[in-house]
């Protein structure tokens, strides 16, 4: 959620952003007029309820016709109060109404634009030329019997699969990979519930009720995550940390759920866009001030992370509209494949700023012991979809798929070899 406080003082800002995500900002003047009337009636009700408790002296000391007078007016007073009470309750509820559908304000920095519109900011290796005919991600896989895909769909409908022998210890591998290298850069592991409430879902910034990507269970009212970050989100919902236990770093693994629900016909052959997969997802908890240097420490962390499995990639600063909705800036890596003949997002690290702190209501305490809301950001470390960059990058023209160096301890094996 955003900052009263910044609308108030900078509406010309919150306009800004809400241009360059291609968005209406016709919200700042609604929001404007709102918390106006909002403050107007709690000012009136404040107003009426001191003199309803001087009053309330009067009476006590006045006696015959007097006393019947003021208990009239006190009668009518309590009326009013009440009805004042009520219309700034409801002007409240109004403005709460339209902040929660609020986007984080972007970045000035942030490219404006769609998703066509990043731009790139850092490229490492080139692509392989190849001595003969790659084969894409799936021939390989069900070549090494790794990737099922026609079970997963048997069993459980398009956009499933089973990762068997090889295919199973490649991601156990890498994303045990992922892990050691959090936990080497001081982050704490956790293993997350995939299941979490309503309030914590709407609390990192999306909306449950209009999101067609969420799987929910409506008997239990619970939702299947799309990444861990949501579960870390909701962690210290609610909480008050002490300044001197900042930052917070914690490195998730989860099972991740995504309908995929506007992504009809793209990306079908294969695990590139699946319903559902594994990740381990980076989430720090930092004092605002400190949350743009962290950024780029996420980032970095993901770049290491990118060489270890020795794939050409690239960094892109995305666009303001095809930012989500809690972040105010995100850097992409996007790793090669060569049969697509493109970049394809492998990871990619988001600055939240206050925004989904302010919604969950996670604080610290600053040095004068006032509360005040944390940054929040977030940054993947590894993902089934990096499978798919693996084997492309690294395949040879037997069909066999040499394991990246750093990556071998993990799997505990060399080379991938063809059994079909």
């Amino acid at each position: 959620m955003i900052d009263l406080r910044t609308l108030r003082e900078d509406p010309d800002r919150l306009r800004a952003s809400q241009r360059a995500r291609g968005e209406d900002d016709s919200v700042v003047d609604t929001l404007l007029a709102l918390d106006e009337r909002r403050r107007s009636a709690l000012t009136s009700f404040e107003a009426m309820r001191a003199e309803q408790k001087s009053m309330g002296k009067s009476v006590s000391k006045a006696q015959g016709e007097e006393k019947a007078e003021l208990l009239q007016r006190a009668k009518e007073l309590a009326s009013q109060v009440k009805s004042a009470e009520a219309e700034a309750e409801k002007l409240a509820g109004e403005l709460d109404a339209v902040m929660q559908t609020v986007p984080n304000i972007v970045e000035e920095a942030a490219p404006h634009g769609g998703e066509d519109d990043y731009v790139v900011l850092e490229t490492h290796g080139e692509p392989r030329v190849f001595d003969f005919e790659p084969k894409d991600h799936l021939e390989l896989g069900e070549r090494l019997d790794a990737i099922d895909m026609e079970r997963g769909a048997k069993v459980s409908g398009s956009r499933f699969f089973f990762l068997k022998g090889v295919g199973a210890r490649l991601q156990l591998g890498l994303l045990n990979m992922a892990m050691q290298h959090a936990i080497e850069r001081g982050f704490t592991p956790m293993i997350t519930p995939v299941l979490v409430k309503p309030e914590t879902m709407h609390g990192t910034g999306f909306h449950v009720e209009h999101d067609k990507e969420i799987y929910r269970l409506p008997d239990d009212d619970l939702y299947l995550v799309g990444t861990s970050e949501v579960s870390l989100a909701g962690y210290h919902a609610q909480e008050i940390i002490g300044g001197d236990e900042l930052p917070l770093r914690y490195a998730g693994w989860s099972s991740c759920f995504r309908r995929e629900a506007g992504s009809y016909g793209k990306d079908t052959r294969g695990i590139i866009r699946v319903h559902q997969f594994d990740k381990v997802e980076m989430f720090s908890y930092v004092r605002p001030e400190e949350a743009a240097d962290e950024h780029q420490r996420l980032l970095s962390y993901e770049k290491e992370m990118m060489a270890k499995i020795e794939v050409p990639y690239r960094i892109i600063d995305t666009a303001a509209g095809d930012l989500g909705m809690s972040a105010a800036r995100k850097f992409d890596c996007e790793a090669w494949i060569p049969t697509q003949g493109r970049y394809r997002e492998l990871t990619s690290t988001s600055n939240c700023t206050e925004f989904q702190a302010r919604r969950l209501a996670v604080r610290y305490r600053d040095k004068d012991g006032k509360p005040q809301h944390l940054a929040t950001l977030n940054g993947t470390l590894g993902t089934t979809r990096w499978i798919v960059a693996i084997l492309e990058n690294h395949q040879q023209a037997d069909g066999s798929v040499v394991v990246p160096a750093a990556l071998r301890p993990f799997v505990g094996l060399d080379v991938l070899e063809p059994v079909k």
